[in-house]
C-alpha cells in the first residue's frame, strides 16, 4: 500500500500585528459626527427670557487692551485716549463686570512711572485683574514646541 509521504505543508504563520486602518477610520468618522452635532447640542432648549433692568448685559468684555507706545500716549485699545477718559471709560467697564481683565502692553522705552500711573487708573477704576503682555525672543521655543526635534 502506497500511502505517500508523510509530510505536511505548513499553514500559514500567525498574524502577530494588529491591523489599526479600520480603527482609525472608524475613529475619524465618529470625530466628525461630534464635531457637527455637539454644536446642536449647546442650545436645544428655546426659551423667551423675561426682561428686566436689573439684568447685565451678556457682551461684557472679558479683557480690554491698554497700550502705552515710546511717547507715553495711552491707547484704550486702538483709540488714543487722555487720563480722564480712560478713567471714566476703566470705570463704566468695571460697572458692568469688575472680573474684567486688563491686558497692559508697553514699550520698553516708557518709563516705569508712565506704567505704574496707568495701572493705578485701572486699579482705581475697580479693575484689579491685571496682565502684562510680552513678546517671545526670536529663537527661544515656544512652550509648545519644546522638547521636539
Amino acid at each position: 500500500m502506497a500511502f505517500g509521504r508523510l509530510e505536511r505543508t505548513q499553514g500559514s504563520q500567525p498574524m502577530s500585528e494588529i491591523n489599526v486602518t479600520p480603527l482609525v477610520d472608524v475613529m475619524l468618522v465618529l470625530l466628525v459626527i461630534f464635531i457637527l452635532t455637539a454644536p446642536l447640542l449647546a442650545s436645544s432648549i428655546k426659551l423667551d427670557l423675561p426682561k428686566t433692568d436689573a439684568a447685565k448685559p451678556a457682551d461684557a468684555p472679558k479683557f480690554v487692551t491698554l497700550v502705552v507706545d515710546k511717547a507715553g500716549q495711552v491707547f484704550l485699545g486702538d483709540k488714543p485716549v487722555a487720563i480722564e477718559e480712560l478713567r471714566s471709560s476703566l470705570t463704566r467697564t468695571a460697572a458692568q463686570n469688575p472680573d474684567t481683565e486688563v491686558q497692559l502692553r508697553a514699550d520698553e522705552a516708557v518709563p516705569y512711572g508712565k506704567v505704574v500711573e496707568v495701572m493705578g487708573v485701572a486699579q482705581k477704576a475697580g479693575l484689579s485683574r491685571i496682565g502684562f503682555v510680552a513678546d517671545v525672543p526670536a529663537g527661544t521655543p515656544s512652550p509648545a514646541t519644546a522638547g521636539k526635534p
